[in-house]
């Protein structure tokens, strides 16, 4: 009799251990997973600061501008595609709030480098003043900003793919009916010429 139950408790116990492993690795995966979600708003946010940045810089060269006539008279094609841009903003930022990988990130990252360069063609006579140099700074510090979040979202996506391979965690989470759940993620590699590339205002204006 005592065998027997010997045997039920084992019977039980296998299955239940088993689930109970299962479980924790799932609960793990989450948690990898929520991670890499979390990098990857952070990346979002550095990029929507970069968008708002562009404004200020066409607001800075406008006030420096005052008393060039010629170039407030000259409305540029240039220009006209900063004034395309600002009435854009909102739909810029709220693609890169939507975007889902770095590929689209890249994307969006390339528009607003274009757009600071339509800038510096647009006004290729303005000088460095205070107020310009001090937005040169908040764009370096923004550029630092990216590239800090695009290694720690990197970083994050390479330990959760490693987690999600193995054999044995797959076989967990197939027990569960939760294999599906967690794909690979990609994480930043070479990136998209003009994409992320730090834009040097004091140089573009001494061309």
């Amino acid at each position: 009799m005592k065998k027997s139950w010997i045997i039920i408790a084992i019977i039980v116990a296998i299955p239940l251990f088993g689930f109970m492993w299962a479980n924790g690795v799932y609960n793990k995966m989450l948690r990898y997973d929520e991670t890499t979600s979390e990098a990857w708003g952070y990346v979002q946010s550095a990029y929507q600061r970069r968008a708002d940045l562009v404004p200020q810089l066409v607001a800075t060269v406008d006030m420096a501008a005052e008393n060039e006539k010629e170039i407030l008279m000259g409305v540029t094609q240039a220009r006209a595609g900063i004034v395309e841009y600002n009435n854009n903003l909102g739909e810029l930022k709220e693609g890169i709030n939507n975007a889902k990988n770095p590929e689209q990130m890249n994307m969006y990252g390339k528009k607003i480098n274009t757009a600071i360069n339509l800038a510096f063609e647009a006004y290729p006579n303005i000088r460095s003043t205070d107020g310009f140099m001090k937005l040169q700074d908040e764009l370096s510090g923004t550029e630092n900003r990216i590239k800090i979040e695009r290694d720690r979202y990197t970083s994050a996506v390479k330990e959760y793919n490693i987690y999600r391979k193995g054999i044995m965690r797959n076989m967990a989470l197939s027990i569960l009916g939760k294999a599906d759940e967690f794909e690979a993620k990609e994480g930043f590699k070479t990136l998209t010429e003009g994409a992320d590339k730090a834009v040097d205002v004091r140089e573009e204006f001494k061309k």
